[in-house]
């Protein structure tokens, strides 16, 4: 028994739909959605605006609810992962508050949670270290970069030391450089902690460069239109972006992404 719940997917759905009901109408947010994510994987939602990428994003994180097919968390429905603390979720902005301090608005979901203080501390020095933001702690968001505010921000997503991280999106604001930067990071705290990620973006490369696997999305409603196994090594320099295997991938992912839109014709 205890093999098998081992080799469950960390999140399964199947015949996804969701509908949402407005003033004007219904909008097909996602249809027949199909898809396994295992254990330990880096999986990227790629598609356009409105595709349903943050939207499936909420699902898993039961911040929407499906009005179709299934949907599992660690062999859960997605509200009772919530309650047993199975993600941590990084949105599209850091969402600091600006009156705590950094390690005080890392500390606020502990204090939520009921932590001691002394394993606040030592949960709080724990993530700095591994956002690389130790000796931060005391500043204040208006006194860090952009990028070191999302780097707060994800470490306050690790704080309770989930199995699964879920990314809105979170470096779409930032300039090229940062972008490089945090990916990089990015992919040496996912070789560090061994978490399983779900993360949206609206960039190829960045998809290719962080993913062992790329799911790309249609036009609305929201569809699966290719699922891509990366071949890339699980440690990927930046300059491995010159290489014909990423551009084969990338490739790939911008075919999927035309055919959704031709299929939407």
């Amino acid at each position: 028994m205890i093999k098998e719940k081992k080799n469950q997917p960390v999140v399964e759905a199947r015949q996804l739909d969701l509908t949402f009901q407005t003033n004007d109408g219904p909008i097909h947010a996602l249809k027949d959605v199909n898809l396994s994510i295992d254990r330990g994987e880096f999986v990227s939602f790629i598609g356009p605006s409105g595709c349903g990428k943050t939207t499936f994003l909420r699902c898993i994180a039961a911040l929407e609810t499906p009005t179709g097919g299934t949907l599992t968390v660690n062999g859960m429905t997605p509200d009772e992962a919530r309650r047993n603390r199975a993600y941590g979720y990084v949105f599209q902005a850091a969402g600091l508050y600006p009156w705590r301090t950094i390690a005080k608005n890392i500390k606020l979901p502990l204090e939520i949670m009921g932590y001691s203080s002394a394993e606040q501390d030592e949960r709080v020095n724990k993530v700095l270290e591994l956002v690389d933001l130790a000796g931060f702690g005391g500043k204040f968001p208006w006194q860090l970069s952009g990028g070191m505010q999302q780097r707060a921000s994800i470490a306050r997503a690790l704080a309770f030391d989930a199995d699964i991280l879920l990314m809105d999106e979170p470096f779409g604001a930032l300039d090229e450089i940062v972008r490089d930067h945090l990916n990089e990071q990015l992919l040496e705290l996912w070789a560090r902690t061994e978490k399983t990620i779900g993360f949206v973006t609206h960039s190829i490369p960045e998809a290719v460069y962080l993913s062992t696997k790329i799911v790309v999305m249609s036009p609305r409603p929201g569809r699966i239109t290719d699922v891509i196994d990366s071949p890339l090594p699980k440690e990927r320099p930046l300059d491995i972006r010159d290489t014909p295997e990423f551009i084969e991938v990338a490739h790939r992912v911008r075919e999927g992404l035309r055919a959704g839109h031709g299929d939407d014709v």
